[in-house]
């Protein structure tokens, strides 16, 4: 998506809906160093990175998955430099006694929430309590580590095409050999764990503006939902794509951002 956002008039695009496009690798993840941090000690990382090193005044920023999380924190750590975020899922309610009821709707998804952590969701409750015991396991077998990244991105590729949901065959394999190479699986998983361990108290509600952009292979979640912790001030359900739209369906997500975020350049 890279080439979309930055040159988008060789793309079908305006010259004014250029981006300056900064992508820095998550702590713990492939090349970066193995220290795991919380998404909101990621997003104070990112929030220096954007202004006392690179020079930004203010910024947008846009996740997904993890990303997502860690983007959320930037607009609560940092509202002053933060115009607005962009998010393709959010988080849970945190069942606080003061939380609003849910609506119909809302306990409605929370049922299919439930089911699809029953069915699912081991992998994340296995990162969430035991990565390392997972991580002596994978980095000792790249297919065991394959096998594992595959069983669930499967859940959400559209189509269950796993290739494309990285971006074709090669981007996958290069995707599973920078974990292998760097033997960052377990560094990786741990994000789960210690955001886990940073929960408990009640989730501050945002009031940077913030757009989503909801694809059918994601969790399905009400407007309302998202509200509960967000200023949401775009919300659309997409025509086709998963999990992994930026890679799924580049133009689409690319378009997203880019009508999104022109109001607040």
């Amino acid at each position: 998506i890279i080439p979309l956002l930055t040159d988008p008039e060789r793309h079908g695009g305006k010259a004014e809906d250029s981006f300056d496009v900064i992508i820095p690798s998550l702590p713990g993840f492939g090349f970066s160093e193995r220290r795991t941090l919380t998404s909101s000690g990621v997003a104070n990382i990112w929030a220096r990175l954007m202004t006392d090193v690179l020079g930004y005044g203010h910024f947008v920023a846009a996740g997904g998955d993890i990303g997502s999380g860690v983007t959320k924190a930037l607009a609560l750590q940092h509202p002053a430099v933060i115009r607005a975020i962009h998010l393709t899922d959010v988080e849970y309610p945190t069942g606080q006694e003061d939380d609003p009821p849910l609506s119909d709707e809302e306990q409605k998804f929370a049922g299919l929430i439930q089911g699809w952590w029953f069915a699912e969701g081991a992998y994340a409750m296995l990162q969430m309590t035991k990565p390392q015991t997972l991580a002596f396991g994978v980095n000792d077998s790249p297919v065991g580590w394959a096998a594992w990244v595959l069983s669930f991105v499967n859940t959400g590729a559209q189509d269950n095409d796993v290739e494309a949901a990285f971006g074709g065959r090669d981007a996958l394999l290069t995707n599973l050999m920078i974990y292998w190479v760097t033997e960052t699986a377990g560094s990786a998983a741990r994000m789960y764990l210690e955001d886990a361990r940073a929960e408990g108290s009640p989730a501050a509600r945002s009031d940077v503006p913030a757009g989503i952009s909801l694809f059918p292979r994601e969790a399905q979640f009400p407007r309302e939902w998202a509200e509960r912790s967000l200023n949401v001030q775009h919300f659309a359900k997409m025509p086709r794509g998963g999990h992994f739209a930026a890679l799924e369906e580049p133009e689409l997500f690319v378009q997203e951002l880019r009508e999104f975020f022109r109001r607040y350049r």
